[in-house]
Order: structure tokens, then sequence, then C-alpha cells
């Protein structure tokens, strides 16, 4: 059977988490930034003719 392990130096709930929050909202403005511009992108091609 599996091994109990011992969970008593961490409590669930209690990490710090707001570098992580940063970094995620990052990723997400960056994402939202390159989502934008490849729309653009499209739209101007599609008016070109290119």
């Amino acid at each position: 059977m599996a091994e109990q392990r011992d969970n008593s130096y961490s409590t669930p709930g209690t990490m710090d988490i707001t570098e992580q929050q940063k970094t995620f909202a990052g990723f997400i403005r960056a994402a939202i930034w390159v989502i934008g511009l490849s729309c653009a992108a499209l739209v101007f091609m599609a008016l070109t003719n290119a």
C-alpha cells in the first residue's frame, strides 16, 4: 500500500501566491495583446487583399 506522508509542515491555503497572481495577470495581458494584434493584422490583410 501507499505510504503515509508527513504533511504537518504545510497547511493548505496559507501560501503567499501574490507573485504567481502577478505572473498570471501578465500572461493574460500579453495573450490579449497578441490576440488583438493578430485580429488587426487579419483585418488589414482582408482589406488590402493581401
